[in-house]
């Protein structure tokens, strides 16, 4: 592998990381200053994102490519499942959770996930408990404790409505464990693709995308951002650097998205950010940051599930 493969590959997950970050801080100012529904804002997002994945597979590889899935019934019955109970759950919630709140402590909340997984894992003894299960647990519950108290135990510094909306985006992550074998047999830009488009149109019975206020010219342009560069391009890119990077090193990089979620909502945002909530910060991006060291071996295990 060359060295401009590689740079192309930091180029990638670096980009892709810090465009979902900022993706949830801009969806955070729609639903806040613009009133945007989020309702109204997964179903546009979710269906023109998968629309121009699967547009992306056609252009890469062919269009039968991009149809396999459904020729076989049972990886048809999967994928409408993962669409519906994984990916429109965890972008439902994950939104939700940015509404209620804001974008920064949505995102580390989403990032708890992994921990979610060491237990369910465990629970199903399909993993021994290690030492650095216990560590990878702490830093998570310290940092939860610190991100959502910021040091004071009598008070949340976000509502209770937000932090019940980001931990059920957390256990929704669970939908990486049931695409797994689809994942495997078929394009990852494929079944993200059509997962998209098809939680979009559950969404839409709920609320049209065609059903919208008006909307000014900036947010348009704030909703172009988050379909575009914080959904679209983001997962894109992530999936391009897994071509030219380990899958570690991808991992590692993707620890700039919380951080960038975090660093805008407190610039751009203002909005109010504790000493003890910056330890949680830490404490959560340590804990990614400590997944990936060995990042194999738990794929290998979460394979197997």
């Amino acid at each position: 592998m060359n060295n401009l493969s590689r740079k192309k590959g930091f180029f990638f997950a670096t980009t892709g990381a810090i465009c979902w970050g900022m993706g949830g801080t801009v969806a955070q100012k729609l639903f806040q200053e613009f009133e945007i529904s989020v309702d109204w804002l997964v179903s546009v997002r979710l269906l023109i994102a998968g629309f121009l994945l699967l547009m992306i597979s056609c252009i890469k590889s062919n269009r039968s490519h991009v149809l396999g899935v459904w020729k076989n019934r049972k990886s048809a019955f999967q994928l409408v499942v993962f669409s519906i109970v994984g990916m429109l759950a965890v972008q439902y919630t994950y939104m939700a959770s940015i509404k209620h709140g804001n974008a920064a402590v949505a995102t580390l909340l989403q990032y708890l996930s992994p921990v979610m997984i060491i237990i369910y894992l465990l629970l199903r003894k399909q993993s021994i408990f290690t030492r650095q299960d216990v560590i990878t647990v702490l830093l998570a519950l310290g940092g939860c404790f610190f991100l959502l108290t910021n040091g004071s135990i009598s008070q949340l510094s976000v509502p209770v409505s937000a932090v019940v909306w980001g931990v059920l985006s957390g256990v929704a992550a669970f939908y990486t464990l049931y695409a797994v074998p689809l994942i495997k047999k078929y394009s990852s830009l494929v079944i993200v693709g059509w997962s998209m488009v098809i939680g979009g149109s559950v969404m839409s019975f709920i609320h049209p995308p065609w059903e919208a206020s008006s909307l000014s010219p900036i947010t348009c342009g704030y909703i172009l951002f988050v379909i575009i560069f914080g959904t679209m391009l983001a997962f894109w890119f992530y999936v391009e650097s897994l071509q030219s990077l380990l899958p570690k090193e991808t991992s590692l990089l993707g620890s700039l998205e919380p951080l960038a979620a975090v660093i805008t909502t407190v610039v751009w945002l203002k909005e109010p950010f504790g000493f003890y909530q910056w330890i949680g910060t830490a404490c959560i991006i340590g804990l990614v940051l400590l997944l990936t060291r060995t990042k194999q071996a738990s794929s290998k295990t979460t394979l197997s599930a």
